[in-house]
């Protein structure tokens, strides 16, 4: 395995490449560009990289489901870390170009939803042609293929193209979520500001079969921050949930949830637990009575006296 590369979604100049290089490890890894985040993700399933960083989740359209796909099925990974970027969009061109001079726009799919009204107010005629990443978009108008580009700015310089317009975004403080992955080993030690991803598949289908899975989570007072249903693939009505919780596997709530999970759910995939990029254990609110790790303790420690008859 190269223990010092790291894959993200490419080409070079993406959002995904700008996550990645906040991360302190970045300086001194080498970093390769793949052309989708199934490849980025095979990267580190073949030994080729150590990690990977792609996209998961956005503000605006929620989930990323081609990465959630990735994570439900084949060879597991595991994700490390997690990345906030503030995502925010430059109309990139080449030399010369003018606004009544394009017909013709490309971007990532994730980026139409982010920029439709300025595009609808701006550009209404032109017409929308979807790219495997922001950056390779703006490689094409390099290449003559289309007239302009949703991209990052800094993605400018990179393909020779100039800003037409910057600032672009139909959501204030949009924000895109990325992870890092690599291959599964022992989560990193509770930060107290952490969260666990997991996918769980659905069972047979009945009322309350959903309820009873969330419930585990609920009992426990354990908060869920996404849920996300996919289809399995095996026909309509069979589904498995994308699910991220508060907390690590290591704390007792969660991992008495993970455990009912798996009592109910014909397969549960763990994910990871990693460090949370939104907070700091001093800002999280405080735990719900009788679900801290020393009341669990607690609770268990009366639970043997009673068993051993010392009330």
């Amino acid at each position: 395995m190269s223990a010092t590369r790291y894959a993200y979604l490419g080409p070079e100049g993406t959002f995904t490449e700008a996550a990645l290089r906040q991360l302190p490890e970045a300086a001194t890894r080498e970093l390769a560009p793949m052309v989708s985040v199934p490849a980025a993700l095979d990267a580190v399933r073949a030994g080729k990289a150590a990690a990977a960083l792609v996209p998961i989740e956005n503000s605006v359209e929620g989930g990323i489901t081609t990465t959630l796909d990735e994570l439900a099925v084949g060879q597991p990974l595991m994700i490390y870390r997690e990345v906030l970027l503030s995502i925010s969009f430059a109309l990139l061109v080449r030399p010369g170009t003018q606004l009544a001079d394009i017909k013709t726009v490309t971007a990532h799919p994730a980026a139409q939803a982010q920029v439709r009204n300025w595009l609808s107010a701006h550009l209404p005629e032109a017409q929308w042609e979807s790219a495997a990443s922001n950056a390779d978009g703006a490689r094409l108008v390099q290449e003559g293929r289309y007239d302009a580009a949703f991209a990052g700015e800094f993605a400018a310089a990179t393909y020779g193209l100039e800003p037409l317009v910057t600032e672009i975004h139909d959501a204030e403080n949009a924000q895109t979520r990325f992870i890092l992955v690599g291959r599964p080993a022992r989560p990193s030690a509770p930060t107290g500001a952490d969260k666990t991803s997991v996918v769980v598949w659905l069972g047979p289908d009945r009322p309350g079969a959903l309820l009873e899975l969330l419930q585990e989570f609920a009992v426990r007072g354990v908060n869920l921050m996404l849920i996300q249903s996919r289809p399995t693939g095996a026909g309509i009505g069979n589904y498995w949930f994308a699910v991220d919780a508060e907390g690590h596997i290591a704390d007792r709530r969660v991992a008495e949830a993970l455990m009912g999970l798996k009592r109910l759910s014909p397969d549960v995939r763990f994910l990871g637990s990693y460090p949370r990029a939104d907070v700091r254990p001093e800002e999280l609110a405080p735990l719900r009575p009788g679900t801290s790790d020393e009341e669990y303790v607690s609770a268990a420690a009366w639970l043997n006296r009673c068993q051993d008859g010392r009330f």
